[in-house]
């Protein structure tokens, strides 16, 4: 069937097709909903593609399903397009902030928990660009982290719990801004990481490591200030699993801004354990972010005299630490070297300057000399060289000239 055979009126302005779900803006043009719904809610637009007219932000406001005209296309396509398939399809029922806020409100209520939680996992999983807008003006988000704010109070690890953080995993973008009880939402948190293991328990894990990482990346910055030590003695513990880290890691190197989370992170053994992480990943190649985060939050302890002690006190804390340069990335590479210069700098005793040698790490940053590195990176690594080049300029292994040649 030729287009100008069908009704104006039902032809939508934006597809130029025929309308299986028609809607009404508030503009007063009707459009499929698919067309306007994408033209709303995925490109962002604010005005009516035909009027040019603003549109409210409300959500529940923007468009209402067109049944009379529905039913006139429905009827015209039955009796003249039977064997076209045009026959539009029932309209569904869009979601609606009100909708998403009643459900947030019956997560208070114990009897009614479980189902509404089922229910939310269904939404969470049919995820677009509306839903998503109703569901963070309703508050989706923290309804959940209160509910399991609400398990950490009771002592409870039940079904609800997974759901709920298995839903949070999937809107996890939706964590906005949290500005109260942020404090109880990161021990709950980190309570779930004491759990017993188990399959359930490291799906709860996994899936409370990437909330922690969304609530600390958009919450309040002074929520970092606040950290207790048993914070950095948690995640230090849940390092030790090696599964999944990147998100505890996320949030070390967010939390090191600040000097007092350094020092607990010491003292919790991070540095330590960081190192294990690397040597846990050996001689697989190493993941590049993991790596990137691991020598970053390295770095930033190294600032401290306590850091740099702790590096240094395992055994294989300069060997990882040089095994890593020229290997993952350029990002990794800066951070490497900037670890050395500072033990260089600042603990460069006899014996760990013998050690440097013996790792390869002197062969390493003659190495950096050569590459494609930054600038920067190299002033760094002759900085070093030079620092050192009177007692490594009598090893066998190394060539005096290499020597003698980067350190001018």
């Amino acid at each position: 069937m030729k287009i100008e055979n069908i009704p104006e009126y039902f032809i939508c302005p934006i597809s130029l097709q025929i309308m299986k779900d028609p809607v009404t803006a508030v503009s007063g043009i009707t459009y499929d909903r698919d067309s306007i719904e994408h033209w709303l809610f995925d490109t962002h637009h604010t005005i009516c593609p035909v009027t040019k007219q603003p549109l409210p932000t409300n959500s529940d406001f923007l468009i209402t399903p067109n049944h009379t005209l529905r039913r006139l296309i429905q009827a015209w396509s039955t009796v003249y397009a039977a064997g076209d398939e045009i026959i539009p399809m029932p309209p569904k029922t869009p979601l609606t902030k009100s909708y998403v806020a009643n459900l947030v409100r019956k997560l208070r209520i114990p009897s009614l928990q479980m189902k509404t939680l089922q229910k939310l996992e269904v939404l969470a999983a049919e995820m677009n660009e509306r839903n998503r807008v109703c569901m963070v003006e309703a508050g989706l988000a923290e309804g959940l982290l209160s509910f399991v704010v609400s398990c950490y109070k009771s002592g409870e690890s039940n079904n609800g719990l997974e759901v709920a953080l298995s839903i949070l995993y999937t809107v996890r973008d939706l964590i906005l801004s949290i500005n109260k009880n942020d404090d109880e939402i990161m021990d709950s948190l980190m309570w779930v990481f004491g759990l017993i293991d188990g399959e359930s328990s490291a799906k709860l894990k996994f899936h409370a490591s990437h909330v922690l990482k969304s609530v600390v990346k958009n919450s309040n910055p002074r929520l970092l200030e606040r950290l207790k030590p048993d914070f950095f003695r948690d995640i230090a513990s849940c390092l030790r699993g090696g599964e999944n880290i990147n998100p505890l890691l996320y949030v070390l190197s967010e939390a090191c801004r600040w000097g007092r989370n350094r020092a607990a992170m010491v003292e919790a053994g991070v540095v330590f354990e960081l190192v294990e992480v690397e040597l846990r990943r050996s001689p697989a190649p190493p993941e590049k972010r993991t790596t990137e985060l691991v020598l970053g939050v390295i770095h930033q302890l190294c600032s401290c005299a306590e850091g740099r002690a702790q590096l240094l006190s395992h055994a294989a804390g300069v060997a990882v630490v040089t095994r890593r340069m020229l290997k993952v990335s350029p990002a990794a590479d800066e951070r490497a070297v900037m670890i050395v210069w500072l033990i260089s700098k600042h603990s460069a005793t006899s014996g760990v300057v013998t050690e440097m040698l013996r790792v390869g790490t002197v062969a390493k940053l003659c190495m950096v000399m050569q590459a494609n590195c930054g600038t920067h990176l190299k002033e760094k690594a002759r900085d070093i060289l030079r620092a050192h080049c009177t007692v490594w300029k009598d090893s066998p292994c190394l060539e005096l000239a290499t020597l003698t040649r980067f350190t001018r």
